[in-house]
């Protein structure tokens, strides 16, 4: 997928070449390989719910990368193999929307299990908007995201969702006559199925576009806030 947006300022990985030494039988000197840069910062950020300026988030290229990516799967305008920079800002705004919302006290304290459990939520709903698994793993293979990074954004994620629903209105779990509302009004992705068999579905649905619609009213609450500046490439 071809990179476009970050404001310019997000660029391909870069792989050096490393150079090859010359060799005499077994005494030969090897040179050391070139260094690789792996990932860099492409934008730094604070805000008083993080702690203000003594206290900087920073955003590395190949987790926005990824998310851009995601944006652009669930995008149904969006052509294929490509992202574009509504998705570059779409995940910006996302990622720091949710290391927000995941930074600020919640009551009652979530249980670990319960981050887990949310967590597991989030990977589901990230599938759906990627529209399917198989591309979802495709995005984080094609960033170098890895497992453990994809789990790391997966608690922000459910972090972020356990403070909306506790803290500024209950979201996650809508009850069956709610559902069924909604399935009725034929907007989902589910129209003319019978709600026995697409229920789990429904529900992982449904409370994925509640959540982001309070994500985005949240962020646009706070975006007067949030200090950000993007780091050049060097």
């Amino acid at each position: 997928m071809r990179r476009l947006g970050l404001l310019t300022t997000l660029t391909a990985l870069l792989a050096l070449a490393s150079p090859v030494g010359s060799a005499r039988g077994q005494d030969a000197a090897v040179a050391p390989p070139a260094p690789m840069l792996l990932d860099r910062v492409v934008v730094r950020w604070h805000a008083p719910e993080t702690g203000g300026v003594r206290r900087p988030q920073f955003i590395f290229e190949r987790e926005l990368a990824f998310q851009a990516r995601i944006e652009a799967l669930a995008d149904p305008d969006a052509e294929p193999g490509l992202y574009r920079d509504r998705h570059v800002r779409a995940a910006l705004d996302r990622h720091i929307a949710e290391t927000l919302l995941a930074s600020l006290p919640i009551s009652p304290a979530p249980t670990s299990a319960e981050v887990a459990q949310r967590a597991e939520a989030a990977r589901f709903s990230l599938e759906q908007r990627a529209r399917g698994r198989a591309r979802l793993l495709a995005a984080a293979a094609a960033e170098g995201v890895s497992s453990d990074e994809l789990d790391a954004l997966l608690r922000r994620q459910a972090r972020a969702s356990l403070y909306l629903d506790r803290m500024v209105a209950p979201m996650l779990e809508p009850s069956d006559f709610e559902l069924k509302l909604v399935l009725r009004s034929g907007a989902t992705p589910f129209k003319d199925q019978r709600y026995e068999d697409v229920a789990p579905a429904l529900k992982r649905w449904y409370v994925a576009q509640r959540l982001a619609h309070a994500l985005d009213t949240y962020y646009q609450n706070a975006r007067a806030r949030v200090s950000l500046s993007i780091v050049p490439a060097r």
